[in-house]
């Protein structure tokens, strides 16, 4: 039974969740990406509220911009700082019979950078962190600065900062957007992507997509252009890269837009460091596997279920 609700924070933000579980049980935190919203995590969150997988209380906010969420018009507060304030707040209501302190956060596309810098910056409040196909800042900052093969498969960025993005997205019944889940970053035909499946993207969609786009256009985390350095001007600290909690990765080795050169050198950020890929998935392994993933993550878990 998947619960829909709202939660306004200390500092004026409010962000609409969907749970599952009990209230005072140990937490799994999901955290969705581009282009999609917290309902993709809703078999997830039925899963592991089951006695049987652990009884946890389950909760997957929709970002800032996102669905019923809070939109700031500003750009600049789509900053990862902001990002991670928000889910820091949240964390502090949903587990504050534990401290504060999350079982688990897991994370796929956007959702997992905002996971990264939670886990580099508050790592007392996280005891496993899971990613799902969502770059390591490093990792992806080298790539993107390097490699023009992920130059190329990340141009879509500079496509998704234009000002007119949300009316182009839009267009013909959202046909760019059927792209990114099906051609361009998945598979097609995506038997995942069902009628009922759409029907909940238009609606997410139709709320709104200008929160998405605006976490492309606050990240200089892009390829570079000639008008651009983007990533090129970039230089992170080693201090913001390195994360010290039990982190499991899952990728699917099908992912056009994130391809697993990506998970090379992942180990000189992340220990202890657990990588689990998958030949047969794309991006969406979510949609496309979840039993698999559920799986995964539960083997995971497993050793320091509560």
């Amino acid at each position: 039974m998947i619960e829909i609700d709202s939660w306004r924070l200390p500092h004026g933000i409010t962000l609409s969740c969907r749970a599952a579980g009990d209230r005072g049980r140990p937490v799994l935190m999901f955290l969705h990406g581009f282009p999609e919203a917290a309902f993709v995590w809703d078999s997830l969150l039925v899963h592991f509220s089951r006695a049987e997988n652990g009884g946890y209380r389950c909760v997957a906010p929709n970002l800032r911009g996102f669905e019923h969420s809070s939109a700031p018009a500003d750009v600049s507060a789509y900053r990862p700082k902001h990002l991670v304030q928000d889910i820091a707040a949240l964390m502090a209501i949903e587990a504050a019979e534990q401290g504060g302190q999350l079982a688990a956060l897991v994370a796929h596309d956007w959702g997992g950078a905002v996971a990264w810098n939670l886990a580099n910056q508050l790592p007392d409040l996280i005891r496993q962190l899971v990613i799902i196909n969502s770059p390591h800042p490093g990792t992806f900052l080298r790539e993107l600065k390097n490699n023009p093969a992920q130059q190329a498969a990340s141009a879509y960025m500079n496509f998704l900062i234009r000002p007119d993005a949300e009316e182009l997205l839009a267009q013909d019944d959202y046909r760019r957007l059927w792209d990114f889940l099906t051609d361009r970053f998945g598979s097609h035909p995506a038997a995942w992507l069902t009628e009922e499946v759409k029907a909940q993207y238009r609606d997410v969609w139709g709320a709104g997509l200008t929160g998405g786009c605006n976490l492309y256009r606050a990240s200089p985390l892009r390829p570079p252009r000639a008008d651009d350095p983007a990533a090129a001007a970039v230089e992170l600290p080693r201090s913001m890269l390195t994360v010290t909690l039990p982190t499991l990765v899952i990728w699917g080795l099908g992912d056009t837009a994130l391809p697993p050169i990506l998970l090379e050198g992942l180990g000189d950020y992340v220990d202890p460091l657990t990588i689990k890929t998958v030949a047969d998935a794309t991006h969406w392994i979510v949609h496309e596997q979840p039993q698999l993933v559920a799986q995964l993550i539960g083997d995971f878990l497993q050793p320091n279920k509560l």
